[in-house]
């Protein structure tokens, strides 16, 4: 962990219980089990979904890509906006949207 890390975790509390885990070379930020974000080089990119995504993309904020095979893949999470990086009330507010994506993402247990 470090001082980036120890600042979502204390940021992210009032939407539950965090948990910062390394994954592939970055990070996976989680509340209750869901996956709603990863961070990789002290970027923080959060989870979209269809309903969210023109959200994300209307402020500028542009995708987690990786190279696959030649190719630039993007995945369904988004850069968090600069202003969230130094407000918790902000960081909070995308959050959420993030979580709520998580939480329609979730198929149901058998």
């Amino acid at each position: 962990m470090n001082a980036f890390h120890d600042y979502l975790v204390e940021s992210l509390e009032p939407l539950g219980h965090v948990r910062i885990r390394a994954m592939f070379g970055g990070h996976g930020v989680g509340i209750d089990g869901f996956s709603i974000g990863l961070v990789g080089d002290d970027t923080l990119y959060l989870k979209v979904d269809g309903q969210t995504k023109p959200i994300f993309e209307a402020e500028g904020l542009e995708p987690f890509t990786y190279d696959g095979k030649g190719k630039p893949i993007a995945m369904s999470y988004h850069r968090a906006p600069d202003a969230a990086m130094d407000d918790p009330d902000i960081l909070r507010e995308w959050a959420a949207l993030a979580l709520a994506a998580a939480r329609r993402a979730k198929k149901p247990k058998k």
